[in-house]
């Protein structure tokens, strides 16, 4: 079966997602859950949750479950991340292993190890639009909640799912990627422990009946793709450490990060408008000056570029059109 392509991102150098359908919960339990609630009276209390179960009804169980349609062309992900070529090529195998047959795709969850800003949340997203799937992103250097993956209690006020049920029920995909970031950063204390519910996700096992404390429904989790980011191991608990595939990412090295910085000229160029109006190509002098960023300072500096290009009313970008200082910063954090 092939989805069309208003259903499917569709990067470049792929063709069509293969999908099948699959169901990530049993309308039976919903439904005598519901009744439940119905026999349990009027009580306002039930509302949210009573709201959770006609969703869940109404929208009913089956998400696509999905691949690419051969090995793909990784060549351009190879070019635009070149220090994640170890994590690509972990990438294509696990694809390999799904083609040509029935089964879906499985990917063993990864923690990706390295310095702030080389581009781990970026690599997330590239690779939820390699396989054709949806990205859910959970941040957990601000947040403290125990609940954030699992859901809290519905008899606590103002509780609500975690993030595991919105991605699979509400979202299209029983196999979405769901990035951990800053799981280094996760606080916790002895009452409440927000990587809790992991021990159990990341198991392919367990996964399959994932439960929710707010709808209290089994999950079929078993297809997530799961995506960790850290910039320092020591703060993760061995026993999630023990789950996942470590690649420690290091920083671009100069050339590198010129290859990283002209790619992202390129596609922001193109993903606008007003990059007709600009050369095809970046100035060389002007690549050398980004080199010494980390990735996600660059995209900032482009744009900043391209502003004052367009005030001096020039197609080419200057090194005198980026922020201030660009051109001074030393190569901190980054590979000689």
């Amino acid at each position: 079966m092939t989805l069309s392509t208003d259903l499917v991102p569709q990067p470049q150098p792929l063709s069509l997602p293969v999908a099948q359908m699959r169901n990530v919960f049993q309308p039976s339990e919903v439904e005598r859950r519901l009744r439940r609630l119905h026999d349990a009276g009027g009580q306002r209390d039930h509302d949210p949750l009573r709201s959770v179960y006609e969703r869940m009804l109404e929208r009913g169980p089956e998400r696509f479950q999905v691949k690419p349609a051969g090995v793909p062309d990784m060549a351009g992900l190879y070019e635009q991340l070149p220090n994640f070529s170890e994590v690509l090529d972990d990438v294509k195998r696990h694809v390999a292993l799904a083609q040509d047959s029935c089964d879906g795709l499985e990917v063993t969850p990864m923690l990706l190890l390295g310095v702030p800003g080389i581009g781990k949340t970026h690599f997330a997203r590239q690779l939820a639009q390699l396989l054709g799937t949806g990205m859910s992103l959970v941040p957990m250097s601000s947040m403290t909640a125990g609940w954030l993956l699992s859901g809290s209690s519905s008899q606590w006020k103002g509780a609500r799912p975690g993030k595991v049920f919105d991605a699979l029920v509400e979202g299209e995909y029983a196999n979405p990627v769901i990035v951990i970031d800053e799981i280094d950063k996760a606080a916790c204390d002895a009452q409440y422990d927000p990587l809790g519910a992991l021990y159990s996700l990341l198991e392919h096992d367990t996964a399959q009946n994932f439960t929710d404390e707010f709808a209290e429904v089994a999950i079929d989790a078993s297809q997530v793709i799961w995506i960790t980011t850290a910039n320092d191991e020591r703060g993760i608990p061995d026993p999630i450490l023990n789950r996942m595939n470590v690649f420690e990412v290091p920083a671009p090295t100069p050339e590198q990060a010129r290859s990283i910085a002209r790619q992202l000229y390129q596609e922001i160029r193109s993903s606008h408008d007003w990059g007709r109006l600009l050369e095809p190509e970046p100035e060389s002098d002007v690549l050398d000056a980004l080199a010494h960023m980390p990735p996600r300072e660059v995209r900032r500096a482009w744009m900043t570029a391209f502003g004052n290009a367009r005030l001096a009313r020039r197609g080419a970008v200057e090194v005198a059109d980026l922020p201030v200082g660009v051109a001074r910063k030393g190569r901190i954090g980054f590979m000689q």
